[in-house]
């Protein structure tokens, strides 16, 4: 099966060998995303909330740029360098999604691309 790159100003470049996205059939794989701007490419450093935010509208930037929304995330990845953050976390992306919820692991990481505190990766399912 082809895949296809998708890709978004929206959002921050790769910052190495991948795409922002990938589509196989009707599935769209999108990368981690980390609390980059994407007008600067620098890391948020706020309260984790306000880095988890910037996340989550990087995600929804990359799911529009495939023609979907974040309602068609099957699931998400969450990744954190500390769990204590959890809470927060959890409480900014109920902001981002209703019910019905996408699956979704949480972990916590001994570290992350450019000291970020919190990724999150999805998969988007179209048509």
């Amino acid at each position: 099966m082809p895949r296809t790159a998708i890709a978004t100003e929206r959002a921050p470049a790769a910052i190495g060998p991948y795409s922002q996205a990938v589509r196989a059939g009707g599935t769209v794989y999108l990368s981690g995303q980390i609390p980059l701007d994407p007008a600067t490419g620098e890391l948020v450093q706020a309260d984790i909330s306000t880095e988890t935010r910037r996340v989550f509208d990087n995600l929804k930037a990359v799911c529009e740029a495939a023609g979907g929304s974040l309602d068609d995330v099957a699931r998400i990845g969450i990744y954190l360098t500390d769990l204590s953050d959890f809470a927060a976390v959890n409480a900014v992306m109920a902001d981002y999604f209703q019910a019905p919820y996408p699956a979704r692991s949480t972990i916590q990481v001994a570290g992350l691309p450019k000291g970020a505190r919190v990724e999150v990766d999805a998969v988007l399912v179209t048509g």
